[in-house]
């Protein structure tokens, strides 16, 4: 019912009330209130439709059943028009007093839950809007070995359009996010994010600031759907749209920004349990890239079908580890050479993004006549993704945090990639990082701080490059090195961030890079 609706019944009672208790004093002898009487009714008649309660339609409507009900009873004698009595059913005051109460009840019950009775009450649809961002600028250094390969040495070997890595560079960055989540329902809920970054870049989030003052747009980095019945699935969680990654997992195989479009459905048995053992599952479809399969075009849609399982161990507050073992099947996402007659029929196994590591072939038959190649992906991915976190708050609020991760490529196969490439490619599908962490888990509080030393080994075909994390190396695969990190908080949600990342190539031509990341953070 309606603010307007409720207005509307009110008035109606009061008018109700009013009327009968005139109507009961014309009975009793009053014959001179009928005129006032009847023209207080008009006139509070015309005042409701003046103020929108009633349209004039019903107006005049209710005033021709009033005239037909009055109309007189006996012919008048001699001509003379004689008064019908009006008989007016008596109601008792106990009666009129229920009808009042009963309407105030409910004008009240519904002001309380639409907040229009208080003005100064937060309206109802507040509690269920959820506004977050997060923002953060600060400056960049990259620093190339002396050593490192010609880029044209990199195009020659493997295909890998790498820039030209000989003058260190310095620059400002910057990045900002906002975020809007809704509840909808008690189970239903929206979620929207906009983002800095570049729509050509599925992975970085952060823009180079000295573009001579062009404006910087936001881009659609999130918007999904989510559904949770806390009485009746309380173990269910489901997800439809471009949600963010939702495996358990670490930047080794996933960018921590990657974005995901499909379904998603999660399992956690024991959620509203104390249980000490609490088992998860999770199971995806997500659609890489669209493609209109043709005549013209025999290139399929590239799909990613995921599961993951695991368990978690939470015996105290003190204490808590857990463990996840994941699938990932990456479908027709491996290039297929172009027909020498009919070429660019297999353009569309191309890569639309990657970054660099992956070993690739030219599906385009590169010649005199066709000199530019068109560089697609040798090997097909199926990742076996094994990883373990460990969190001790033995030295409370001080926590230290040691983090496992192993993944390998087991559905590299040499025959098929030697029947794409025509080369002997070595199997390099073996990937690892361990990492430990002291300190605060999140930098909330003034004088929070976190210390980390991370190294990791990610061979060239182990995951897909272009899902991996972007700042290790400049982004992709075919990497090893250390990163070191600190943050301090110098207030409430703001923090100083500095990491330290150094690495070379795993094989091929030299390539060596050394990154510095100093950030001011702020959340909200």
């Amino acid at each position: 019912m309606s603010y307007m609706n409720l207005k509307m019944k009110a008035s109606a009672a009061a008018c109700a009330l009013l009327l009968t208790a005139t109507l009961g004093t014309a009975h009793a002898g009053e014959a001179e209130s009928l005129e006032a009487l009847r023209q207080t009714t008009l006139g509070l008649i015309q005042a409701l439709v003046q103020q929108g309660f009633l349209t004039q339609e019903k107006a005049d409507q209710l005033v021709r059943q009033a005239g037909q009900k009055s109309e007189p009873a006996a012919v008048a004698k001699e001509g003379k028009p004689e008064v019908a009595p009006i008989r007016v059913p008596y109601v008792p005051e106990f009666v009129k007093k229920h009808i009042t109460d009963q309407v105030r009840e409910e004008v009240i019950a519904q002001a309380k839950a639409e907040r229009w009775a208080d003005a100064n009450a937060i309206p109802e649809w507040v509690d269920r809007v959820k506004i977050e961002g997060d923002m953060r600028v600060g400056l960049q250094s990259e620093a190339y070995g002396n050593n490192n390969a010609a880029t044209a040495q990199f195009l020659s070997a493997n295909g890998q359009n790498i820039n030209e890595m000989s003058d260190d560079r310095m620059r400002l960055r910057m990045r900002a996010r906002l975020g809007v989540s809704a509840k909808v329902t008690q189970d239903l809920s929206t979620s929207v994010r906009l983002t800095t970054g570049s729509a050509a870049d599925p992975l970085s989030t952060s823009q180079t600031l000295g573009d001579s003052g062009k404006k910087t747009s936001f881009a659609l980095d999130r918007a999904f759907m989510r559904y949770h019945d806390d009485e009746a699935l309380p173990w269910l969680t489901a997800t439809a749209g471009r949600m963010a990654n939702p495996w358990f997992g670490t930047d080794l195989v996933w960018n921590e920004n990657l974005t995901l479009d499909g379904v998603q459905a999660q399992f956690d048995p024991a959620a509203k349990s104390d249980a000490v053992w609490r088992p998860f599952a999770g199971t995806g479809l997500f659609a890489l890239q669209d493609i209109e399969t043709s005549t013209s075009n025999k290139a399929k849609s590239k799909w990613l079908v995921g599961v993951q399982g695991g368990v978690e161990w939470v015996p105290d507050n003190a204490k808590r580890a857990k463990i996840g073992l994941g699938y990932y099947d990456f479908q027709n996402v491996a290039g297929q050479r172009n027909d020498v007659l009919d070429a660019g029929t297999y353009n569309g196994t191309a890569p639309t993004f990657r970054q660099k590591g992956n070993t690739l072939f030219d599906i385009a038959y590169s010649s005199a006549i066709t000199p530019v190649p068109l560089w697609a992906l040798a090997a097909d991915y199926q990742l076996l993704n094994l990883t373990a976190m460990l969190d001790l708050n033995l030295y409370d609020p001080v926590h230290v945090i040691s983090t496992l991760d192993y993944v390998e490529n087991i559905g590299f196969s040499q025959s098929k990639t030697k029947e794409r490439t025509g080369l002997d490619v070595p199997r390099q599908t073996t990937g690892y990082m361990a990492r430990v962490a002291v300190g605060m888990p999140a930098m909330l509080l003034r004088g929070d701080w976190q210390a980390s030393l991370a190294y990791r080994y990610l061979e060239a075909d182990a995951v897909l490059d272009a899902m991996t994390d972007s700042d290790f190396h400049l982004g992709g695969t075919n990497n090893k090195g250390y990163v070191l990190g600190l943050q301090y908080a110098l207030g409430r949600n703001n923090w100083l961030s500095a990491r330290y990342l150094s690495s070379n190539e795993v094989s091929g031509p030299p390539l060596s890079i050394n990154a510095l990341q100093l950030y001011f953070n702020a959340k909200f």
